[in-house]
């Protein structure tokens, strides 16, 4: 709650603060293309998803001023390292590649890429069976851990990569590629949404950590992880995971600008 000597959006109060950041603005780095993260809601066009419940809850435990700034995912994380932003959300995985030019923020889930395919896909169970068959597509995002996970396994020529997820999806919907590389959690949510067209298969490729990104030695990252821990503790965090990441989460991309 706002009291008259804070500045407007300013959550938290230095009495209640983990850490007392000062009602300073924290610049977070979001797609609003990527659900259940982050999206833009077309009946109310107020933007929404786990990344914005995440750090009001964040800001009101270190008492400070949330902004929210919409970025493409490409670049995004160079664009934290170079300064331009103070945070990354995003639904980021932590790796060492990335950790040579970022800073990370403690896990805040673990999550496992899987394959996303078309209802009653019976040429392939796992991402071995499709590398053995030369004809076969797969679907991905650029700079993401799902592509880079997609060119363990295959040519380049056999992979499709397109600038947001929901491209990638509607492809495979259309059949111009046969299968997505994807965070469980958001196939869940696009399976979900298409349950008579899409579905997940096969066992998990990969097992991934996802944290928020800095700049290299940005002060923000210990408090940040504080927040993340007290979150942790109090069930808060396990709230937000289930909320968003749960069977009960129904926004769509038809919900989506």
């Amino acid at each position: 709650m706002n009291t008259p000597s804070q500045p407007e959006g300013c959550l938290g109060t230095a009495e209640t603060a983990i850490v007392d950041l000062g009602c300073r603005e924290v610049t977070i780095a979001v797609e609003n293309a990527y659900l259940p993260f982050n999206y833009i809601s077309i009946q109310t066009g107020e933007p929404g998803g786990w990344d914005y419940d995440a750090w009001r809850e964040i800001c009101t435990r270190l008492h400070c001023i949330p902004v929210f700034v919409e970025t493409a995912w490409d670049g995004m994380i160079q664009a934290v390292s170079d300064g331009q932003f103070d945070v990354a959300a995003d639904g980021i995985t932590n790796t060492p590649e990335r950790q040579k030019i970022v800073d990370f923020s403690i896990g805040y889930i673990q999550i496992q890429q899987r394959l996303l395919v078309r209802k009653g896909e019976s040429r392939f169970t796992s991402i071995e069976e499709f590398a053995q068959n030369d004809a076969l597509i797969m679907g991905t995002q650029v700079s993401t851990t799902n592509y880079e996970t997609a060119v363990k396994f295959l040519p380049e020529g056999r992979i499709k990569a397109f600038e947001q997820f929901p491209f990638a999806i509607q492809a495979l919907i259309a059949g111009d590629v046969d299968a997505v590389i994807i965070d469980e959690i958001v196939g869940m949510g696009y399976s979900g949404q298409n349950a008579d067209k899409l579905e997940l298969i096969g066992p998990s490729i990969s097992s991934d950590e996802l944290g928020f990104v800095f700049p290299k030695g940005s002060p923000l990252v210990e408090p940040v992880n504080k927040a993340l821990e007290s979150m942790k503790a109090d069930g808060t965090l396990a709230a937000l995971n289930e909320k968003y990441f749960g069977p009960s989460f129904n926004v769509t991309e038809e919900d989506i600008k």
